[in-house]
């Protein structure tokens, strides 16, 4: 008799921050928790976001028996859209969640056959040979969940995006007893969010931020300009309440910013206060002192209106005396030097700028080391694999965590695309690993750009293009017309001509030394020869196409 089992497939989440996707399989069923994406590295020219490896999904289709959303964060959500333009399967989340994915969906014209079904808090969901409960958790988004999952061989708390918010507003906290009760009759497996792992304590309280923002309120002569994730709804009520007390009135400027606040106004989720959200038509009306503004755009994002309003490119926002403004989040890595360069822009422009690393005005949405000690104690798991973080982050945690009682061998640091097999017996395995790669998604193309297309886009950007035409006549080989050089992104053609004009009569004589005809053997000694004449005057290696076109 063969003993039940069920086996863990990471596609992505471990390593690194962003496409978190999960699998837990067993011999008959197939779930999916969550569906994230990445959003690209400064090499990945052009890229426009990164996301999981589907092969193991899709040839395992048949057994998927849905997905299931922790919350409606990009990382958690975003590779959505790919996944279920091959895969007709039910997506379980929260309602603000999947009305995050309604709207991503919509995007791709992919909402009207979605399969979406929204979950409560404590709610019991069975799929296939699994059963999930739904926890409470405090995030930087709302109506977040942490997992309970009932398995053939065992619970597994899958711990999703959390921190322990000591004195919560509005009842965004952390459900400690139901995940103390859910454990109560033994945890075989706990995953849990690595991120902030490094930072000793406990983050800082909404509550705190909520003080730190009053002050700033009640001393700001001008215009207040706030800019933060736009799926911080909590946050967003702590704007429209001070601005509120002290006799302001909000407008908004930047579409998701819009579209999340009309989603959690209709799910009941965000309050605002009679007669204090105005339209941006309406500014004039109101003296600077009276107005506060949100913007989008906190990372730096080159379109978003921070950026323009940085840049004096906004059609209806401009800086001005007394301006404050709050960037209100986390300095993403990958964002830092786009976003310390919108705030030199708008210092250059005779504004104020607050944010995080000066001054106590955003809270991370993850648990630091002193509430991932507390996690980990309230479950007590046997076994434990730290997820959501760069490498040295699931070091840290597993550290942590045997630290806090799990034994040396049981917590493990797993790799994306290494699955991991838990026996009825007590036993695991580690089987063979899958595909788990980082696809690239390009406009329309998806995993068409690869490491050879992003070495010639590198080399590009690094050097420039150099573009040899030259039309020759097929019977007798003679020139018919050029040849002609352009440059792209190489030197300014003007101002270097004379290097131009002698890379032409290099390009003479190699096509006096070419038999008639020959265009293939042409157009190798015309790239070689030029490339080795642009070494020679300008150290410069460009990429050189030559164009020989026979009539």
């Amino acid at each position: 008799m063969v003993q039940k089992s069920f086996t863990l497939y990471p596609l992505g989440g471990l390593g690194e921050i962003g496409m978190n996707c999960m699998l837990y399989q067993t011999e008959r069923s197939l779930v999916m928790v969550d569906c994230g994406l990445m959003f690209p590295e400064d090499y990945h020219f052009g890229v426009d976001v990164v996301i999981p490896c589907f092969d193991f999904v899709l040839r395992n289709k048949k057994m998927l028996n849905g997905i299931v959303l922790t919350h409606g964060h990009e990382d958690h959500i975003g590779a959505l859209p790919w996944l279920l333009q091959n895969v007709d399967v039910p997506v379980y989340g929260s309602e603000f969640t999947l009305g995050l994915v309604e709207s991503k969906l919509r995007e791709h014209d992919l909402d009207r056959w979605a399969d979406l079904r929204p979950v409560r808090p404590y709610d019991r969901l069975l799929l296939g040979d699994f059963r999930f409960n739904f926890f409470p958790v405090c995030h930087s988004i709302i109506e977040g969940f942490g997992l309970g999952i009932e398995t053939p061989v065992g619970r597994v708390v899958h711990t999703g995006d959390f921190k322990i918010d000591r004195n919560p507003l509005g009842g965004h906290a952390t459900d400690l007893a139901a995940f103390r009760k859910f454990s109560d009759d033994g945890v075989r497996l706990m995953l849990s969010d690595s991120t902030n792992v490094g930072n000793e304590g406990f983050a800082l309280t909404e509550r705190e931020i909520k003080v730190s923002l009053r002050e700033i309120f009640n001393t700001a002569k001008g215009r207040i300009l706030v800019s933060l994730f736009s799926s911080h709804i909590q946050r967003i009520q702590e704007i429209f309440d001070l601005a509120d007390a002290e006799g302001r009135k909000v407008a908004v400027s930047g579409k998701s910013l819009h579209r999340n606040i009309e989603l959690a106004r209709d799910l009941g989720h965000l309050k605002v206060p009679k007669g204090t959200f105005i339209e941006l038509d309406a500014l004039d009306e109101y003296g600077d002192s009276q107005l506060v503004l949100l913007v989008t755009g906190s990372q730096g994002e080159p379109l978003a209106a921070l950026s323009r309003i940085a840049m004096g490119e906004h059609r209806q926002l401009s800086v001005r005396p007394d301006d404050l403004f709050i960037l209100s989040s986390r300095f993403i890595p990958g964002n830092v030097k786009a976003i310390n360069r919108v705030i030199n822009n708008l210092y250059r422009l005779g504004a104020e700028v607050l944010y995080e690393k000066m001054h106590g005005i955003h809270a991370s949405g993850h648990a630091h080391a002193g509430e991932l000690t507390l996690m980990l104690q309230t479950v007590r798991p046997e076994y434990f694999i730290p997820v959501h973080g760069e490498y040295r982050h699931l070091v840290k945690h597993r550290r942590l965590a045997v630290d806090s009682g799990v034994e040396d061998g049981k917590s493990m640091v797993v790799e994306n695309g290494q699955p991991v097999t838990f026996f009825e017996d007590g036993a695991i395995e580690l089987p063979p690993r899958i595909a788990a790669e980082k696809i690239l998604v390009d406009g329309k193309g998806v995993g068409d750009v690869g490491q050879t297309v992003l070495k010639e886009r590198q080399l590009l950007a690094g050097e420039g293009m150099v573009i040899v035409v030259l039309v020759v006549d097929e019977a007798s080989g003679e020139i018919s017309m050029g040849p002609d050089i352009m440059s792209k992104g190489f030197v300014f053609e003007q101002q270097y001509m004379h290097l131009l004009d002698d890379a032409k009569c290099i390009v003479l004589d190699v096509h006096e030394n070419i038999a008639p005809g020959d265009t293939t053997k042409l157009k190798e000694r015309i790239r070689s020869a030029l490339r080795r004449f642009f070494r020679k005057v300008l150290g410069r290696d460009p990429v050189v196409v030559p164009l020989v076109i026979s009539i």
